[in-house]
């Protein structure tokens, strides 16, 4: 499987040419109606990476803190912030380490926020303890992952995407055993010329992939209701065809 704490090394600002960041507007635009949110809300945006969705939100007027364990990604972050004097937060630390307590209105983990990223399903459950304990009574947790179903029927396969940019190329396997989803992939920019795809999968990382009925199980037992679910940011309803899966969930009480 290679080495199981992947997740804190390889990443590099080099993501800023992958067709799917260019698609951050609309997600906020998404997650503020589908959230139903007033523009007032206190956001919490875990594994925030370069911080795509945390700088937009705050231009936005909302109050963000973004995490990151990347920090290349939390430096970049703090840099564009200064540039257009945007009033946000930024922590360099993996966001298990993070101790707020019913400080949120809204906790995001978008484009997996690390969820099934850690090495085992003990150390993956933490994420949700962090995210439900930072939230308020009341408050909305919006989660952007992988879906477990979609896996389990569908791989192996491949899949591209033509952005503005590049063609992103794709390749997953599953195992049912780990319940892991194994990802290579390979990006070609416009306008130069095109390198044969190296996809190793033997050398990628993996993750931990959960299907809708896992969630609401781990939701339940942390006095959290799922209130609805999604294929895509733009609110096509949840189906195993897709591999997307944004789940929408409120804090019923003190965690």
């Amino acid at each position: 499987m290679g080495r199981l704490d992947w997740y804190k090394y390889g990443w590099s600002l080099d993501i800023k040419g992958q067709s799917w960041t260019e698609d951050t507007v609309n997600q906020v635009d998404f997650i503020i109606k589908s959230l139903n949110l007033s523009g007032n809300e206190r956001i919490l945006d875990l594994a925030c990476g370069y911080g795509r969705h945390t700088l937009e939100l705050s231009r936005r007027g909302f109050s963000v803190v973004g995490v990151d364990i990347t920090k290349a990604y939390i430096e970049d972050a703090i840099y564009n912030a200064k540039l257009e004097s945007l009033d946000v937060t930024f922590i360099h630390s993996d966001i298990r380490e993070i101790g707020f307590v019913e400080e949120f209105d809204v906790v995001l983990n978008l484009a997996d926020g690390a969820i099934g990223y850690l090495e085992d399903d003990i150390e993956n459950l933490k994420i949700f303890d962090v995210a439900i304990r930072a939230l308020k009574p009341g408050g909305k947790h919006l989660i952007d992952i992988c879906n477990a179903d979609h896996a389990r029927k569908y791989f192996p396969k491949k899949h591209w995407e033509a952005g503005k940019n590049a063609l992103s190329l794709a390749q997953f396997e599953w195992d049912e055993v780990t319940k892991r989803m194994k990802y290579g992939g390979w990006s070609i920019p416009y306008g130069i010329p095109a390198e044969p795809p190296q996809i190793n999968m033997e050398e990628e990382n993996s993750t931990r992939l959960y299907s809708l009925s896992e969630l609401q199980e781990i939701y339940e037992k942390r006095g959290t209701k799922i209130v609805s679910s999604y294929s895509d940011y733009y609110g096509k309803e949840l189906t195993d065809k897709e591999l997307q899966l944004l789940v929408f969930s409120e804090k019923q009480q003190e965690y």
